[in-house]
């Protein structure tokens, strides 16, 4: 389900007098509870195979145990952060050299990776020349907006 939608949802059951809705879509199921005063709002993406309760569900995230997640440290040096939430991958096509390996010499404008979002491909471009010091996402991993993705130096 995309965010758009997500977001519309929860707006949704905000607004109204319903305290809980659960929609499914597709091999996905979403479940979203209006907060009350003593419990944060709570929403929860399951897939197909995890509702057939062969699964233990994750525990929902809310903001006391979000907090409480560690920061992952970044390496000194110009990091390269994602403009888009979507799928990284390091070349163009499977089985395709990757654009840049870590001790890579780039320059600016020089193609660092893809970023699929919403079935389009995302060329994304270093704004910095160096050394590619580390690459911080494996080939395929979802990653977010703003999230670190190469060190150069």
């Amino acid at each position: 389900m995309d965010l758009r939608k997500l977001k519309t949802l929860i707006d949704l059951v905000a607004e109204s007098d319903i305290s809980e809705l659960e929609v499914t879509e597709g091999e996905g199921k979403v479940r979203i509870v209006k907060a009350s005063a003593q419990q944060p709002q709570q929403v929860m993406y399951m897939p197909q195979n995890m509702q057939q309760g062969h699964y233990a569900a994750p525990a929902p995230v809310t903001t006391a145990t979000a907090a409480a997640a560690p920061v992952a440290e970044v390496p000194a040096g110009h990091i390269v952060k994602s403009p888009m939430v979507g799928t990284f991958y390091r070349s163009s096509a499977p089985g395709s050299p990757s654009f840049v390996e870590v001790g890579a010499t780039i320059k600016e404008g020089d193609t660092l990776c893809i970023i699929e979002a919403m079935k389009l491909l995302n060329e994304i471009e270093s704004d910095f020349s160096g050394v590619v010091k580390q690459i911080l996402v494996e080939n395929g991993q979802p990653v977010e907006f703003g999230q670190p993705l190469f060190v150069i130096v």
